[in-house]
């Protein structure tokens, strides 16, 4: 949004990044540099890697197309917001049920010191004897079994690093600068982080669309760009809503019985062995 009002107010590129470089950020000043030197400024926002590719693209795809640069950043820039809105959303949703499977992971190993206050010797049964052994390489196993499992289930729950409707918004860039549909293909195929980004089946169906009402596709685009964001931030509310649910199987099938093999299977061997129980 700074590089678009500063465009906006009549900086060239060059000096927008220079401005922008002045904060410090590493990334800037290469853009002003390679600016300078008339060199490709959106090869150097894609290799400084993370959400940088994601602007590359459009930067690239603008410059290319001859878009008017400033307001195709505004219009990316609210893409943008709205794309880490989701992100938030979902990963605050997500919080709870991982602080919860966290702390539920820690169960097993607690009731080591649990059988010790209570005047056993957890560890020394798990330690020296055979049983007791037995029992620790199980508990340990699924210790590390739920721990594996309950993170593979966070990672699926976890949305997509991808901004929502990028390919829309790069479709609708191109062609609000007047470039044929072909031209557009072709430059976003060369730009976009994903080969398909170029020729979804969503952009033909909405092209064809606008050819056959004979209003601005990238109009059309941009409202899939919207509903795209729409649809992600409600998928990620409902993966987190999931995640609470599925994260019971990890406890049930995994912590739970560790914790019987790590803490109260210890206990009731040593009362075996100590002559209490029969």
């Amino acid at each position: 949004m700074r590089l678009a009002v500063l465009l906006g107010g009549g900086a060239s590129p060059a000096l927008a990044w220079r401005h922008l470089a002045e904060g410090g950020d590493p990334t800037a000043a290469a853009a002003a540099r390679a600016a300078d030197r008339g060199e490709d400024v959106g090869a150097v926002l894609t290799a400084a890697g993370g959400a940088w590719v994601d602007i590359a693209a459009v930067y690239s795809v603008a410059v290319e197309t001859g878009a008017p640069l400033a307001e195709t950043l505004r219009s990316v820039a609210g893409a943008l917001r709205d794309a880490a809105e989701v992100a938030s959303e979902v990963r605050i949703a997500l919080a709870e049920p991982l602080a919860t499977a966290r702390l539920l992971g820690w169960l097993p190993a607690a009731g080591v010191p649990l059988g010790a206050l209570l005047g056993a010797d957890p560890l020394g049964m798990l330690l020296g004897d055979p049983l007791g052994r037995g029992c620790l390489v199980g508990g340990v196993a699924l210790v590390a079994g739920a721990h594996v499992w309950s993170r593979r289930l966070a990672r699926s729950a976890r949305p997509s690093a991808r901004v929502p409707g990028l390919e829309a918004e790069l479709w609708a860039v191109a062609l609000s600068a007047g470039a044929p549909p072909e031209r557009a293909r072709a430059v976003i195929a060369r730009r976009a982080r994903s080969p398909g980004e170029s020729g979804a089946p969503a952009i033909h169906e909405t092209l064809d669309l606008a050819l056959r009402a004979g209003v601005p596709a990238a109009e059309l685009l941009r409202a899939d760009a919207w509903a795209s964001r729409h649809r992600a931030r409600t998928e990620g509310r409902e993966a987190a809503a999931r995640l609470s649910t599925r994260l019971l199987l990890p406890l049930g099938a995994c912590t739970l019985p560790a914790f019987l093999l790590l803490a109260v299977a210890p206990i009731v061997l040593g009362l075996l062995r100590s002559g209490v129980l029969p």
